[in-house]
């Protein structure tokens, strides 16, 4: 096979490879440029948004070993990454420019819930991707103390304006109340503080949003199926039978809205000694993998 036959064959089986992002054939999309082919040796250039970035080494591999298995004569192929602007559309009537949105939930409080979230945006936004923070538990707002976060939100162009962590928009009622100040609302006030939080926060063009739920099976997550398309949840729990009851019971609330289960992580699953190395199963181990076992969802961690 010479080289033009290889770059033609290159091409083709761009057909059967998709865009994690759209699940478009990579083809169609014209995300991959440059092709140059000499003495059976392939280059090309592939463009990913700031999105898929946060997978780029995993895509780049398959996307390798794919083009490898459909062209016999290929000798090896070299795959640059580029950017590909793919701007996020509006989800749902109220204005939020997201392409994911992403709720880290708790059947109890104290689990580690609000640090699971702030982690995993800091995390994605390390990776390159856009995302924005919104502290949704509203009676126990602790995002703010664990960025360091302080300041009031200013109002501009009729939009609330996020404090900021580094270029990452944080949304938390702490930024709103007194450090002690106490918030007594009845339901319609708190969930109107969560459409308010979604639809007037300058939150800009978004890949992720990550909200940290209010602990326990309240109508948040009622309110948030009804305003926006949400991705899914992460469910973070501890071992002991109380907290992985009561994981069960957010569980269910959110496969009643519909709302996918995209894995639960397991916090406080042991305490290993400095000095002798040894882990002690404070609260018990593996409680949480069995519950992801029960209902058939990714065990993300412990």
């Amino acid at each position: 096979m010479n080289d033009l036959e290889i770059h033609q064959q290159l091409q083709k089986a761009l057909d059967g490879f998709k865009d994690p992002e759209t699940g478009r054939p990579l083809s169609k999309t014209g995300q991959v440029t440059d092709w140059v082919v000499a003495d059976g040796h392939g280059k090309c250039t592939l463009r990913l948004t700031s999105m898929i970035r946060t997978i780029e080494t995993e895509v780049v591999q398959r996307l390798q070993s794919y083009l490898h298995s459909q062209v016999p004569g290929l000798k090896s192929i070299e795959i640059r990454v580029d950017d590909f602007d793919r701007p996020a559309q509006p989800l749902g009537t109220i204005g939020l420019t997201a392409k994911a949105v992403i709720a880290v939930a708790a059947g109890k409080g104290g689990v580690g819930k609000s640090t699971l979230a702030a982690a995993m945006a800091l995390t994605l936004e390390k990776l390159g991707a856009k995302v924005g923070l919104m502290d949704a538990d509203i009676y126990g707002p602790s995002v703010p103390h664990m960025l360091g976060l302080e300041g009031r939100p200013q109002i501009a162009d009729s939009k609330i304006q996020p404090i900021r962590s580094g270029t990452m928009p944080v949304m938390s009622m702490g930024f709103l109340i007194e450090r002690d100040q106490a918030v007594a609302w009845r339901g319609p006030m708190l969930n109107g503080s969560i459409t308010q939080f979604l639809r007037d926060t300058a939150w800009g063009d978004l890949d992720f949003l990550i909200i940290d739920m209010p602990p326990g099976t309240g109508d948040v997550a009622i309110t948030l199926s009804q305003l926006i398309p949400l991705t899914g949840a992460v469910i973070v729990c501890t071992p002991q039978e109380v907290a992985l009851l009561d994981a069960g019971k957010a569980i269910s609330m959110f496969e009643k809205t519909k709302i996918p289960i995209l894995g639960i992580v397991e916090n406080m699953s042991g305490f290993t000694d400095p000095e002798t190395g040894k882990t002690f199963d404070i609260f018990g181990r593996g409680g949480a993998r069995q519950k992801a076992d029960q209902i058939a969802a990714p065990f993300l961690g412990e």
